[in-house]
Formats: structure tokens, C-alpha cells, sequence
């Protein structure tokens, strides 16, 4: 298996947010807990345990919101 882009999870004090997802992205979060899980040796985490560290992945390599983010502090 090729190295997938999340890697293990940082406990962090939360901030409850309530999201609906369709079914598919439901299936999907659990099949790549699963794979994350097998990657790293672990267990298998909760859906919801990713969708946080996935958003998080997303902002920081998406690079016109970092220029964005720049512009807006500088």
C-alpha cells in the first residue's frame, strides 16, 4: 500500500461542529480509518475522528488559501 497523506492523530481539545455528509463520504471515512489503521499498526478510529486532521491536510497544502492567508496578515 502506498503511504496515504494522513498520518497518525493528535489528541487536541475540540470544538463540537455538526456536519452532515452523504453516505459515500460516510463509507469512505471508515474504509480509510481502516486503511490508516493497518498503515500505522493501530486501531481503527471513529469517522468523525478524521474529518478534522483531513480539513486540516487540505488547508495547509492548498496553496492559494496560503497566499490568501498571507495577504490578508501582511
Amino acid at each position: 500500500m502506498t503511504k496515504l497523506k494522513l498520518g497518525p492523530l493528535v489528541d487536541d481539545k475540540p470544538v463540537k461542529l455538526s456536519v452532515e455528509l452523504p453516505a459515500a463520504v460516510h463509507r469512505d471515512l471508515v474504509a480509510y480509518a481502516d486503511a490508516l489503521a493497518a498503515e500505522t499498526g493501530g486501531d481503527a478510529v471513529a469517522p468523525e475522528k478524521l474529518v478534522a486532521p483531513m480539513l486540516a491536510r487540505f488547508m495547509t497544502t492548498d496553496r492559494e488559501f496560503a497566499k490568501a492567508r498571507r495577504k490578508a496578515s501582511g
